[in-house]
């Protein structure tokens, strides 16, 4: 989405009906229904509506509210509307609500529980703002560029993780009652010309194609949102870009062909904000909604709905059985989840407000005559009930333990610290900053990315402040500089006595609307680590990024140890310290691969740093396929610093040579999946049912409580096609283990896991011949493994 284009909906009316606005919030009531009698309803109430009550249903509204997005109500029928709110991570702009770990955060647990957790409590307090559908989760990009601005939002770049970490985020958030809304459908990947913006000299430039073959396409970047499907997603958003040079959002095979034909989607097709390029194409390409709808202050951004839609039924162009097919997708998954019940919560009014002072500012407001000077603020409903608990267990599990020689962490009662770095203390430029802190390198601690993904912080606990809370507690002393241009130039005076132990905090800022340019730590960081390290015997770096980031500093001797914290939320200091004094054992691992040279990470961003003057100039040809991330380095034996899926805790663990493989149920499978049987929610039933169960044994060696978590790679038959992986991630899990214990562990595989897609044949197939099935701790350690034959 646009990260600033709510300044554009901010008028006199927006602030008069705010201070007028009721004020309600109902108990929580889960939807009853089932799909069918959902659709009757939706069905019953269609039949209702006049012709432009139809249109209206399916054209945004941009009127005064406190949603980024509205279907306006239809009073006569007692339909209050639809509210619609970023983002994947929080409610942004809003006050009295949480901000979470990030997506990437989340993909970094490893834990389906703790993300499904995610999002029931986002969708809880998305219930109680009155906000009807959540935007996220996010799954593309999925980070075919290590520099995409918005990589953090989604769960990284393997398809497998990502779809279940979609599947279990899904289940949470609509348990909760809020429709989710599954995005950027498909292979948005990067920020750069994303959409139809213009050249410097106002020359309209087409947006970037993503051009991806179809097995890549299935194999790689629709596999989560078949996921999504399959976990009954309320909604998908289609993306800004081009695919193979139609717009996503008009582009008929994917929203028909796919969507709905192949995987059985049952909800909405939405737009991205101002991602609709045409009427009667994108309505019967299979477009359900376009959002913004119509913007007053947007001329050049106008509604291709509305009264578009009317023009182009009255040629013949749309069916009004079109229309109200539309009209059905939209309210099947408000009636299915009890939206229209009357003790849903009504939008809280001071949402309004939040947006107001993020992108304008209040006395600016009040300065142009936008707020009247004696306007009384509300407080926004405090909806986060006791949800930092659960931010800050999320804000560790999502940490990574790269590096820890000679057991550094977790540290030994030091009498003095040091806490040095840009990021450890507290934000200097409020609560919700979004742009300044790519250009400011000392803004404060780096919690979450930029755009419509952001969020307003209730508070945010700083890493400095969580340590000096903790070290009171044993009378130790805490030294520290936060500015980074000191820190840079190597003046460490006032530093008494010198510190036994040294934490460097150092960040990334990461942003919808703009790619990153390079893959170093911000703000001179590479010299700050350098120089904290060779100031102080025992450095500790723990980083704040949106994702990727080389390290040339992770070898300095004086290192002993590396926490990827990604961004972790509001609780991140007290996350930190809990992994730092060792009240929790490391339990992240990297849901990315981590390149000793920045030119081992991949394709580059499409032209990221100079604009090209043909209308049609910018293509990203997916040459890779599916050679994405821990995949592209397999293929070309490329030595990583860290690898995908790696990570180290405060014990070690190890797994039993021996690993079986078995087929669960009838040995006699059939190659592919049974086409006559009709399509559920994910595609063909077949490809959902398991396969193959492969067993292995897993002990924890060292001498204290940890979470392990072991992976199941394959490798497919030597008959595969050119392009094939090196091996896939196919199976993981997150397991407790005591001291000295061992564990079973037993990995399903379903049909579509064992499946590659038959670009002839349009169908999942299951190849002859001996798959190989290895399982360790990471993508690069995988001690064990058997071979097997799926088709007998």
């Amino acid at each position: 989405m646009v990260p600033s284009r709510l300044v554009l909906f901010i008028s006199a009316a927006v602030i008069q009906a705010a201070t007028s606005s009721a004020y309600g919030c109902g108990a929580q009531h889960n939807g009853t229904l089932n799909w069918t009698e959902a659709l009757a309803m939706a069905e019953a109430f269609t039949v209702k509506l006049t012709l432009e009550e139809k249109i209206q249903m399916v054209t945004g509204n941009s009127s005064a509210n406190s949603c980024i997005g509205n279907i306006a109500p239809v009073p006569r029928l007692g339909f209050g509307g639809i509210c619609l709110v970023d983002g994947p991570s929080a409610i942004n702009r809003a006050d009295g609500v949480s901000v979470y770990p990030s997506g990437i955060t989340s993909a970094a647990t490893w834990d389906k529980k703790l993300i499904y957790r995610r999002g029931f409590a986002l969708g809880v307090e998305s219930k109680g703002y009155g906000a009807h559908v959540l935007l996220g989760p996010s799954t593309n990009p999925m980070g075919r560029h290590a520099l995409g601005g918005r990589n953090w939002e989604g769960f990284g770049p393997d398809p497998y993780l990502a779809g279940l970490a979609m599947e279990s985020s899904i289940h949470g958030m609509q348990d909760a009652d809020v429709q989710s809304c599954s995005k950027h459908y498909i292979a948005n990947e990067q920020e750069t010309q994303r959409s139809n913006d213009p050249d410097p000299f106002g020359n309209p430039v087409l947006g970037i194609s993503s051009n991806v073959d179809d097995r890549t396409l299935h194999e790689l970047y629709l596999w989560p949102f078949a996921n999504a499907v399959r976990a009954g997603t309320a909604s998908i958003m289609c993306s800004y870009n081009r695919v193979n040079q139609t717009y996503a959002c008009e582009n008929e095979y994917l929203m028909k062909d796919i969507l709905r034909d192949e995987l059985g989607f049952k909800g909405y097709v939405v737009s991205d904000w101002f991602a609709t390029h045409s009427t009667a194409e994108s309505i019967n390409a299979g477009l359900d909604v376009e959002m913004p709808g119509p913007v007053p202050s947007r001329p050049e951004s106008p509604s291709f709905f509305g009264k578009k839609i009317d023009a182009a039924m009255k040629e013949g162009l749309i069916s009004e059985n079109r229309l109200d097919e539309m009209v059905r997708n939209v309210m099947a998954p408000y009636y299915y989840l009890g939206q229209d019940t009357p003790d849903y919560p009504t939008v809280d009014p001071a949402g309004r407000f939040g947006m107001v002072a993020t992108e304008i500012g209040i006395p600016q407001a009040m300065a142009a005559g936008m707020l009247p000077k004696d306007v009384d603020f509300p407080r926004g409903r405090n909806n986060r009930r006791n949800h930092a608990k659960l931010i800050r267990e999320m804000g560790s599990a999502g940490t990574v333990l790269l590096k820890n020689v000679d057991n550094t962490l977790p540290i030994k009662a030091p009498k003095v610290i040091g806490v040095f770095g840009n990021d450890a203390a507290d934000l200097t430029q409020g609560f919700h900053r979004r742009t300044a802190q790519s250009s400011d390198v000392n803004t404060g601690t780096m919690v979450i990315g930029g755009g419509s993904g952001s969020a307003r912080l209730p508070y945010v606990i700083a890493p400095l402040e969580a340590i000096k809370a903790r070290a009171r507690e044993t009378d130790t002393e805490v030294l520290y500089i936060t500015d980074n241009k000191v820190l840079a130039a190597n003046d460490f005076h006032g530093v008494y006595p010198p510190p036994e132990i040294c934490f460097v905090f150092q960040q990334t800022f990461a942003s919808e609307s703009f790619d990153r340019t390079d893959f170093e730590l911000d703000g001179n960081s590479t010299q700050v680590i350098k120089n904290v390290a060779n100031f102080c015997a025992n450095t500790v770096v723990i980083t704040h990024s949106g994702g990727v980031n080389t390290m040339p500093w992770a070898d300095h001797p004086k290192i002993g140890a590396i926490l990827a914290a990604h961004y972790p939320g509001q609780e991140t200091g007290n996350s930190i310290v809990d992994l730092l004094w060792g009240d929790v054992a490391p339990s992240g691992r990297l849901p990315y691969t981590i390149p000793r040279e920045a030119e081992d990470a991949g394709p580059p961003i499409v032209n990221l740093t100079y604009p090209l003057p043909s209308p049609d100039a910018y293509q990203a040809d997916f040459i890779e396929g599916q050679l994405l991330n821990y995949r592209h380095y397999d293929a070309l034996e490329i030595d990583p610093l860290y690898e995908f899926g790696f990570g180290l805790t405060y014990t070690t663990f190890a797994v039993d040579e021996v690993v079986s493989a078995a087929h669960v149920g009838n040995s006699s499978l059939s190659a592919r999946p049974d086409a006559q049987k009709e399509t559920s929610p994910g595609g063909n039933p077949d490809l959902w049912e398991e396969v193959v169960v492969v067993s292995a044994k897993i002990s924890n060696t060292g001498d204290r409580a940890a979470h392990a978590v072991p992976q199941l790679y394959l490798s497919f038959p030597a008959s595969v096609l050119k392009g094939t992986p090196v091996k896939v991630l196919r199976g993981f899990e997150k397991i407790l283990l005591e001291a000295d214990a061992e564990t079973a562990v037993e990995f399903s595989l379903m049909r579509r896991d064992v499946s590659y897609w038959d670009t002839g044949l349009r169908d999942w197939v299951i190849p002859k011949g001996e798959f190989t099935f290895r399982v360790g701790f990471s993508s690069m350690d995988l001690p064990a493994e058997t071979t097997f034959a799926v088709l007998e």
